[in-house]
């Protein structure tokens, strides 16, 4: 069966229950009790799986980081969780807005499970989830219940520990970055740094908050001892603070080339064909991102003092 149609059927029956396992999401277990299931370099609501998502195991309960673009996602990695760990999931931690990491929340609703996410995500999903739920029936082809968008019960504005019984958690909210709703998770038994979207590996990055802020953020994120960073895009264990690098160097590319043209007077459509260009062979999707973020970039820094 095609996948869009599998996933058009999958929305349509409902919620993902115990006995609905049949395409269980594939995971790699990248250091102990911590899962990840791959995303692909395709666009939002171009294709199925697009973010990496996945789930830490604590001796007590489990924490599902992101659940996908779709109900049927977020069913298939709680299939795959439900084959590796008969501990009931405790929390939803939803690392920011975007639909390719929170349509799925609605296959973990039931008794026990709080979900978790940025002081602002509320307000960010209220505002955005109509579009998104628009944009995945139009995708599927099916009508797209409103309770798919399920927010967060529990807010953080700083930090945060869950413990999952013997295995910590440390949440962190930050300022404007990557969105306005940025989560990271650091598991300290295994020193893995869950980053999401604040990391960007092979595919290029996409800014929708603000190009200094996320700087800033990923400098103060090195100081964090993790082995490892789990991005949001790409390889789904990478070094850690040495995976940054790329996604800095694009970001202050793109920062100082869209100040340089402010300041010589140049509009954003022109911007758009010239700024940041010379990091195109580097990025997959470099098409598809890139001159929204030269307009993203353009609307913060031409009021810049």
């Amino acid at each position: 069966m095609p996948r869009a149609l599998w996933l058009a059927l999958a929305l349509w029956a409902g919620p993902a229950g115990a006995g609905d396992c049949e395409r269980p999401a594939e995971v790699s277990e990248i250091a102990p009790g911590v899962f990840v299931r791959p995303g692909h370099d395709v666009g939002v609501f171009e294709g199925d799986e697009v973010a990496n998502v996945g789930f830490v195991v604590g001796g007590r309960c489990v924490a599902v980081i992101d659940t996908g673009g779709s109900e049927a996602e977020g069913g298939a990695l709680r299939c795959a969780l439900r084959a590796r760990t008969p501990l009931p999931v405790c929390y939803v931690i939803d690392t920011h807005v975007h639909p390719d990491h929170i349509l799925g929340n609605r296959a973990f609703a039931g008794e026990g499970v709080q979900f978790v996410g940025h002081a602002r995500l509320p307000r960010a999903m209220s505002l955005l989830g109509g579009i998104y739920l628009q944009r995945l029936a139009k995708y599927t082809g099916q009508p797209v219940d409103p309770q798919t968008l399920v927010p967060p019960d529990r807010t953080v504005a700083g930090e945060a520990v869950l413990d999952l019984g013997g295995r910590r958690l440390r949440l962190t909210a930050h300022g404007r970055a990557h969105t306005d709703s940025d989560l990271s998770v650091y598991d300290e038994a295994t020193g893995t740094l869950w980053l999401s979207d604040l990391l960007f590996v092979g595919h290029v990055p996409v800014l929708d908050g603000s190009v200094t802020g996320w700087i800033e953020t990923l400098e103060g994120l090195k100081a964090v001892p993790a082995r490892r960073a789990v991005p949001g895009h790409g390889p789904v264990s990478v070094a850690w603070p040495g995976a940054a690098r790329d996604t800095e160097r694009y970001l202050k590319v793109l920062r100082d080339g869209v100040r340089a043209w402010i300041a010589e007077d140049g509009g954003l459509r022109e911007a758009q064909g010239q700024v940041g260009y010379s990091e195109q062979a580097r990025w997959r999707l470099f098409g598809a991102y890139h001159k929204r973020n030269v307009a993203a970039a353009f609307r913060e820094l031409e009021w810049e003092e």
